[in-house]
């Protein structure tokens, strides 16, 4: 136990740290569809177009991320005994 929570300390005090220091730094670093796809767009003279699905704005991305982890969660504990079988029977089935 000890040694879980040192661990989890020092990850987490690594990560702190290293958001810390790029957030100091105040730069913008582009995202894939900024650095790549809009640049070979752009050469190919086919100008970049607005999206069917606006991610950018509000908190539809991360009510996305909350149903799918829902989902998962549902499905994972309904299916948990199949999925973690209790001991006494992962023994009786090696044997």
């Amino acid at each position: 136990m000890k040694k879980a929570v040192t661990i989890s300390m020092v990850v987490f005090s690594l990560a702190a740290g290293l958001w810390l220091g790029l957030s100091s730094l105040g730069m913008k670093w582009p995202g894939v569809d900024e650095a790549v796809v809009e640049k070979f767009a752009r050469e190919a003279n086919r100008p970049p177009q607005k999206r069917f699905i606006d991610m950018d704005q509000g908190d539809l991305l991360l009510f996305f991320f909350l149903a799918a982890g829902a989902a998962g969660g549902f499905v994972g504990g309904y299916f948990f005994r199949e999925l973690f079988p209790p001991k006494s029977r992962r023994s009786s089935q090696d044997a």
